[in-house]
């Protein structure tokens, strides 16, 4: 395994990697690392769609869970993690794996990291750079926020729910993700991670996410390593 801390070894084998290698090492290595400030894009591995627990141990399993490790969560489970709550899986029709009111999928989901904030891009299943900085410990939800080492942000765009009547919109947006926070709690109960939907300060965010003037943050949601 590459020692992370060795500045000489991880200069010498991102020459040899390239992009690629800058990309894979930004997970296994410790957090706030220089080089990591300069995002690229993530391809994701392909979701692991066999395995994991039984349907009724998992929602025996479900728990929340408020005491994180600062382990990093692998890249192909995060992977799967980001599949399961809302990836398609009907590549026919780009259906998803959570239902939306009148299919307007308007939820996208932020990830927020030591290294920095990602977009995940479902139907090209990957993530995408957003802003190089560490912005868990501004999400709210206590002590634990900057421990857990990913934070799902979920916004919801209302430009994408045109059949949805304004009034309607927060309603079904709020209910849309749910349902991806459910999916992203079963997931974790089959893999024994830990997760928690968490009280959100949205001011800060605000200010420091580019988003636009339809879209609106509803929930963050915190995983990790149980403690």
């Amino acid at each position: 395994m590459f020692n992370p801390n060795t500045l000489r070894t991880r200069n010498v084998v991102l020459k040899r990697l390239g992009i690629a290698g800058l990309t894979l090492l930004s997970w296994l290595s410790a957090p706030n690392l220089d080089w990591a400030q300069d995002l690229s894009p993530i391809v994701l591995p392909a979701p692991r769609l066999e395995g994991g627990r039984p349907l009724m141990q998992v929602l025996q399993a479900r728990q929340t869970v408020r005491d994180f490790k600062s382990n990093s969560i692998p890249l192909p489970m995060l992977s799967d993690l980001l599949w399961a709550g809302f990836g398609i899986n009907r590549a026919t029709n780009e259906h998803r794996t959570a239902p939306s009111a009148m299919n307007s999928q308007e939820i996208d989901i932020y990830v927020a990291t030591a290294e920095g904030v990602y977009l995940y891009e479902a139907k090209a299943h990957q993530l995408q750079p957003v802003i190089p900085q560490d912005i868990r410990a501004k999400t709210g939800g206590g002590a634990f926020a900057p421990v857990a080492p990913v934070t799902l942000l979920f916004v919801a765009d209302y430009a994408r729910m045109p059949k949805a009547k304004p009034e309607q919109k927060p309603v079904y947006s709020a209910m849309d993700a749910a349902f991806i926070s459910q999916n992203v709690y079963l997931y974790c109960a089959s893999e024994r991670l830990g997760t928690v939907v968490h009280d959100l300060d949205r001011a800060p965010l605000l200010k420091l996410l580019p988003l636009g003037p339809t879209q609106q943050i509803v929930l963050a949601q915190a995983v990790g390593w149980p403690k």
